[in-house]
């Protein structure tokens, strides 16, 4: 069974990553395509062999129509909710980009259309998906470094000056768009949920961070005393990764985030150091293809809605906390599910792709 896409933005992210990777998934298709520039999506609809073209006004015709069965949303921030609850109302699975909405009110309305409709939402965590990521976990969840104990994360790149997630009304800034991937992993990494959190962002006179701040750095304390620390920022060079210190060793995760990069896993014990170089996958390919999956087996994702949900109630505590000055508590429902082995798809990147 073939799930039909209609991608919803037809910006960066879907040219450079979703697009390409739905023709190589074999379970997927992208047959239709709704975006604001005409002349793009008419490029893009001959080059990937998409039948169907829409405007944002003509969104809930494509929607009304059986031309799809699921939409990617890949829009700013403050447009997801709008756009997946309408989606779902018409019956259609919903994959959104990260953060799932901007507030835990939205986050709340989307789970509760697509449940309302019978259908999955599920939030866009490609690294589920990912074998590095998830043999990085299971390396914990084996003991292989004891008691995870510390994580330690950095996510920077040098944002452009006219990228929308520089936008305050868009719910922009670089905890939002990169904070929120450390802010996942070590959810699972801990297999819990922080009970605690405190951050401090910089103000600088670069005009890029004139709505935004250009680095913001958080504390996050869970159960058990772990602890965890991460900083992300749009104002250093392209760093992405990770640390977990355990009782009996740890685990150093590089190019943990960026799916253009190959991941590498390396396990230290004392003297013994075992470096795993993962075989370069396309990650979007590997995330759809889950999803596709998902819908054609009738079992829900594991990237489900309350699983955006309860990062963006941690982002929204951070921002509060960097507000206050104060330590914020959080108390957050347990997971009951985390990535592991099944979840995992493998595809060879592919070099077809257009940008306009």
């Amino acid at each position: 069974m073939t799930i039909r896409y209609g991608v919803v933005g037809a910006g960066w992210i879907s040219q450079i990553a979703f697009l390409p990777g739905v023709d190589v998934t074999g379970n997927s298709k992208t047959t239709a395509l709704v975006s604001g520039n005409r002349d793009a999506s008419e490029r893009l609809a001959e080059f990937y062999d998409i039948e169907h073209t829409f405007t944002y006004d003509q969104y809930d015709e494509m929607l009304a129509a059986d031309v799809v069965d699921a939409v990617y949303i890949a829009l700013p921030n403050s447009m997801h909710a709008d756009y997946a609850i309408r989606a779902a109302k018409a019956g259609k699975h919903v994959i959104v980009e990260k953060p799932l909405a901007i507030s835990a009110a939205e986050c709340r309305a989307m789970i509760e259309a697509a449940e309302a409709a019978g259908v999955y939402l599920m939030t866009a965590y490609r690294l589920h998906n990912e074998p590095g990521t998830v043999h990085a976990l299971e390396l914990i969840r084996s003991g292989a470094i004891g008691d995870p104990r510390v994580f330690s994360s950095v996510f920077s790149f040098q944002a452009g000056p006219d990228n929308h997630r520089l936008k305050a009304s868009h719910w922009g800034g670089p905890l939002q768009d990169i904070g929120i991937y450390c802010v996942n992993a070590v959810r699972h990494i801990f297999a819990d949920e922080p009970v605690e959190v405190t951050a401090v962002r910089n103000q600088t006179d670069d005009p890029r961070f004139s709505e935004v701040e250009e680095t913001f750095a958080a504390t996050m304390m869970f159960p058990k005393g772990r602890v965890a620390q991460f900083v992300a920022s749009f104002g250093a060079e392209q760093l992405d990764t990770y640390r977990i210190s355990g009782t009996e060793g740890d685990i150093a995760v590089e190019c943990a985030y960026d799916f253009q990069s190959p991941t590498i896993v390396r396990l230290t014990r004392g003297a013994e150091v075992i470096e795993h170089v993962f075989e370069k996958t396309d990650q979007f390919a590997g995330q759809t293809a889950y999803f596709s999956d998902c819908i054609t087996a009738g079992v829900a994702p594991e990237a489900c809605g309350e699983e955006g949900l309860a990062d963006v109630e941690i982002l929204l505590a951070l921002e509060e906390a960097v507000k206050t000055g104060t330590a914020q508590k959080i108390e957050l429902d347990q997971r009951r599910r985390h990535p592991d082995a099944t979840m995992v798809r493998r595809f060879a990147p592919t070099g077809r792709r257009l940008m306009v």
